[in-house]
Parts: C-alpha cells; structure tokens; sequence
C-alpha cells in the first residue's frame, strides 16, 4: 500500500503479547488452557443455578448472568488469538475487528452493570432483610438485567458506529492480542476529537455510575454490619457478600491497573500484557471465587453431579437390560 489513508482497509496486524518465537507455544498452552478452565468453570455455575431450585434467587440468577458474560467476553478475543498463533499469522480482517470491539464494549459494559446488581442484592440482603423477598422479586431482577442488557447494546453500538466512521492509514499495526477500542481510535488517522469525548464521557457514566452504587451499597452494609452486636452475626453477614467484594476488588483493581500502566509506561504493549488480567484472568477466578467460598454452590454442584451419575448408570442399566435394542443412544426401545 502506498502513503495515504484507506478507509477501505482489509486488515489490521495483531502483534500479540510477544514477537518471540519460542514463546509462542508457551503463550497458546497457557491461553488455551486459561479458555477451557473459564468456559467450563463459568458453565459449572450455570448448569448449578438453573438445576437446583435451592438456588432459585436473585444473588444467584445475577450470578449465572454473570457467567455467562464471562464466556462470552473470553470468547470474543482468546479463540482468534489462538488461531493466529496456532497459524502463525497476525493478521486479523477488518470485519473481524470491528466485531471485536462490538462484542467486547457489549460484554464488559453487561459485566459491569451486573456486579452494581449484585451489590444492590447483598445490600437489601443485609440492611433490609424482612423486606429482601418482596423488594428483590422476580420481575425486578429481570427488567434490571434487561435495562442493562439494553444500555450496553446501545453503548457498544455507538462506540461501534463511530470507529465506523475513522479512516486508517498505511500503519495497521495493534499492539494487542484483540481489536480494544482505545488502541483502535489511536491508529486511526482521521480527526479522533470526537470519538475520544464519547469514549471517555461513557467510562465516567456506564463505568463510574455502576462503581458509585456499588460504593455506595457497601458503605450501607458496612454501616449494617458495624450495629451488629455478636461477632457471629458480623462474621455471618460479611459472609454473604464476600464472594462478591472478592470479583469486584479483582475486575476493578485490575481495569485500574491497565490504565495506570499504560499512563505510567506509556507503553502499548504493557497496556496489552495488564489487560490480560481484566480480560482473561478475572473471568477464570470468578466460577472458583463463588464456589470454594460458597456452600450454597458447593452443595448444588455435587447434586448436579450426583444426579448426573445416577441418570448415567440408569441408562447403562437399560441398554445391558434390553439385548433387542439395536440404537444403544436411545433411552426406550421397541421390543
């Protein structure tokens, strides 16, 4: 390509984590394995809440939510990161990129508003408990995990509209292992004013209002727990919330470090090195955060997994049973 702009361009050139060749299989072992333990760990949590009606509330239906977000947000940039390493090639298509950024804003927006939901649970929970069932009912639950579904669309929409309208130039190089929106608005070579304002106004709103509430919600409950005369009853309230001050310490503490890195630094490539830890890291503790400090979750799992290898071994009984059945796959047979 010759000097200029090309608003048409066909790719970007993902540089990764590193340049080094023998890092390279390091990197893809130790991601793949990063993805795998999150989808699994995050569908644990899942398959825990939708199959036990114990857990049937508002702290845990917030919880699935939250897993599931965290599925979606890894898969938006591991898979592609592992092809391009597995392939040994950067390269990443424009579509592909835009994808990225789309379905990365959603995700992280959705995480955000999710744990604010999740610490206005635990503050009704423990300031407000003869009036939790009735303020945390069903339909609350579900209009705010619809508005805030609705909120991050728009938002990912309008960040994703308006790197639409940037022009690229000859450069298309990201020191990134994915298309993040920040690294993007900086490559272009267009007029970038009005895509920076939005950017840093809608961190301050989606991101700094969520973070207000939760701060908010915690003074409260800390107030709470503080009347609480018998250290037994103090050490069983801060119970109920610790997971959750757990996930946000690490998501928020990490997003922290990403930016006062990058301040700091001003490097590209440390920036890209810390997010991993708001990207890939958290997302992987949180199914292990809820689940060893969580009996609720531990009792649920070994039920799912109980019931699972009593329905295995009833089908296994069936087949042997039933020597006239051909389709060993089907529960019933003919004959």
């Amino acid at each position: 390509m010759g000097p200029g702009n090309d608003t048409h361009i066909l790719g970007f050139l993902l540089l990764g984590l590193s340049n080094e060749p023998e890092l390279q299989p390091l990197i893809f072992g130790l991601f793949h394995s990063i993805y795998l333990i999150t989808v699994f760990g995050n569908l644990l949590i899942i398959l825990a809440v939708s199959s036990d009606s114990h857990l049937h509330t508002p702290m845990y239906f917030f919880l699935a939510n939250l897993s599931f977000v965290d599925i979606c947000f890894t898969s938006t940039t591991i898979p592609k990161m592992l092809v391009n390493i597995q392939t040994q090639s950067k390269v990443i298509t424009y579509t592909g990129c835009i994808s990225q950024i789309c379905f990365s804003t959603l995700f992280a927006g959705w995480d955000n508003f999710l744990l604010a939901m999740m610490a206005y649970d635990r503050f009704v929970a423990i300031c407000h408990p003869l009036h939790y069932t009735v303020i945390m009912n069903p339909r609350l639950c579900g209009l705010l995990v619809l508005v805030s579904w609705i909120m991050s669309v728009l938002h990912s929409v309008l960040q994703t509209s308006m790197v639409l309208q940037l022009s690229f130039c000859t450069e298309v190089e990201i020191p990134h292992f994915f298309c993040e929106l920040h690294q993007m608005i900086q490559l272009a070579c267009s007029d970038t004013f009005l895509n920076n304002l939005v950017m840093y106004v809608s961190a301050v709103l989606l991101a700094g209002g969520p973070l207000a509430g939760i701060f908010y919600s915690y003074s409260k409950i800390i107030s709470s727990i503080h009347r609480i005369s018998s250290i037994q009853g103090k050490y069983k309230a801060f119970s109920t919330c610790a997971s959750h001050l757990s996930v946000v310490s690490l998501f928020y503490f990490t997003v922290l470090g990403v930016y006062l890195s990058s301040a700091v630094t001003q490097s590209s490539h440390a920036g890209a090195v810390a997010s991993v830890m708001y990207t890939v890291v958290s997302p992987m503790l949180n199914p292990f955060i809820y689940s060893l400090r969580n009996r609720d979750i531990k009792e649920a799992l070994m039920r799912f997994f109980r019931m699972a290898a009593v329905k295995g071994t009833s089908v296994l009984l069936v087949v042997k049973k039933c020597p006239n059945c051909r389709a060993q796959s089907h529960n019933f047979c003919s004959s």
